[in-house]
């Protein structure tokens, strides 16, 4: 297990391979489809995510009774939505850390390998369990013109876990899926079942 810490340095980035398993620490903040939507029509960031986290979650967030944000559900949201505008955001921004659910194209890793960022699988369908990770609530942008769940929230984490799925060296374990995926269809079409 490799501890991150906030900020997200470039040099321990890049020493992340795809399959390892990490800790993420420190400040953690979403974005969805409103959020990078915004930010490719030229809207202004809310704050710097140079070294930063991007989570593509939707979070379930209640006011506690002091008047305290609390996170209820916090799992990630499907981050292929987010392929039109994720290489972008990598290149203007130093964003390191990008974590959703169920990869991210081409494109995104080869500015992943250019600018210095990983793409971090976090475990999806348990955001209720996710949500214990999230320690407080720090901040939250564009809650009344975006709504909660597309609100962009700053999280403390503390020991997130996730998996490295595209590093920044061009591997990405979902293309390996696919590839073997591809190797054991073929294998069992052609009938050589030794194959697969």
């Amino acid at each position: 297990m490799v501890a991150l810490t906030y900020p997200f340095h470039e040099a321990a980035v890049r020493a992340l391979r795809a399959g390892d398993a990490v800790s993420v620490n420190g400040l953690v903040r979403t974005g969805r489809d409103r959020f990078h939507k915004h930010f490719a029509d030229g809207g202004k960031l809310p704050c710097d995510f140079r070294d930063g986290a991007l989570f593509h979650c939707g979070p379930v967030v209640v006011k506690n009774p002091d008047g305290a944000w609390r996170v209820v559900a916090g799992g990630p949201t499907t981050s292929v939505r987010e392929n039109p505008y994720e290489p972008a955001f990598i290149e203007r921004t130093g964003v390191r850390l990008i974590i959703g659910k169920g990869g991210m194209d081409a494109r995104t890793l080869d500015a992943c390998a250019k600018h210095g960022a990983v793409y971090l699988q976090a475990v999806g369908g348990a955001a209720a369990v996710t949500a214990h990770a999230i320690k407080r609530v720090a901040n939250v942008y564009f809650l009344e013109e975006f709504g909660a769940a597309e609100a962009s929230w700053a999280f403390e984490v503390e020991d997130f876990r996730c998996v490295v799925a595209m590093d920044s060296h061009g591997m990405s374990l979902f293309a390996r899926v696919e590839a073997e995926s591809r190797r054991r269809l073929e294998a069992l079409i052609s009938g050589d079942a030794r194959k697969g």
